[in-house]
């Protein structure tokens, strides 16, 4: 689920906000990575 929420943050269509706590470490880990790339 985090490259889906990532991918949604990434369009616009989600804030992190919107990504439950189970999520949010792997989704920011995943969003850092395309940021540095």
């Amino acid at each position: 689920m985090g490259p889906i929420y990532a991918d949604l943050i990434i369009k616009g269509l989600k804030t992190i906000d919107d990504v439950p706590e189970r999520h949010k470490e792997e989704v920011q880990a995943i969003l850092s990575q395309s940021n540095e790339g």
